[in-house]
């Protein structure tokens, strides 16, 4: 068993393994998406960390591909694969049905579920979780980082942005608009100084970003900007 998963609380386990699917076939159970919200952030933080100390005559651009590289939709689906979440998560019967234990978008918000649930179990205390991430992220081939590194489309607008207005970030406003709960559909809208350029939708709250910023991308290209 991984250590992500030796939690002593096996409640909260259980919780961070649960999918709001199943509560609505189970009454009384309780889903994981605000641990979902917690592993995230702690994610966030550990890999700016980690590229921070690995590379440290890296530039800053080049460190935010990489971090998306690091803990993106797809990537965190093979971390929750390798930690063996893959047929360990609790569905509902349509998400089952539906190929919910192959689902990246399950499998990486499930992980980021454990990853919440384990900081919890161990108080809260993140030097307990960082060497088992860590060690997840040392896994990534340096070359498989580099290439995928190089192609997100979050990352090509923002150092668009930033080198046209600033200090100024792209602001992504992403909601719920559709689906079963096993397969819902987002729409997020990507803004700069509050004007709206781009928007996208998808399965995943990460993905439907990403096609925003693919679509603003792509109308300012049309528009000879870039």
């Amino acid at each position: 068993m991984h250590e992500l998963l030796n939690c002593k609380n096996e409640k909260l386990l259980r919780q961070a393994l649960t999918h709001r699917s199943y509560v609505n076939e189970n009454p009384g159970e309780k889903h994981n998406e605000r641990l979902e919200f917690l592993g995230d952030a702690l994610l966030t933080f550990i890999s700016g960390e980690y590229l921070y100390t690995r590379y440290p005559d890296m530039a800053e651009d080049q460190m935010t591909r990489r971090r998306s590289a690091l803990v993106d939709e797809k990537q965190l689906a093979k971390f929750a694969i390798e930690v063996g979440l893959d047929f360990k998560m609790r569905l509902g019967i349509g998400a089952i049905r539906d190929g919910g234990f192959q689902s990246p978008n399950l499998l990486s918000s499930t992980f980021e579920s454990v990853v919440g649930a384990y900081y919890l179990d161990c108080d809260r205390n993140i030097e307990k979780i960082r060497p088992i991430i860590e060690d997840l992220f040392n896994s990534v081939p340096e070359a498989i980082m580099e290439i995928r590194s190089t192609v997100d489309a979050k990352n090509r607008l923002q150092e668009w942005v930033q080198a046209r207005f600033g200090s100024v970030l792209p602001k992504y406003k992403t909601e719920r608009i559709g689906g079963e709960d096993h397969a819902p559909e987002y729409l997020a809208q990507v803004f700069v100084d509050d004007r709206l350029y781009g928007s996208g939708k998808a399965r995943g709250k990460k993905e439907a970003e990403k096609r925003a910023a693919e679509n603003a991308l792509s109308d300012l290209k049309r528009q000879g900007w870039i």
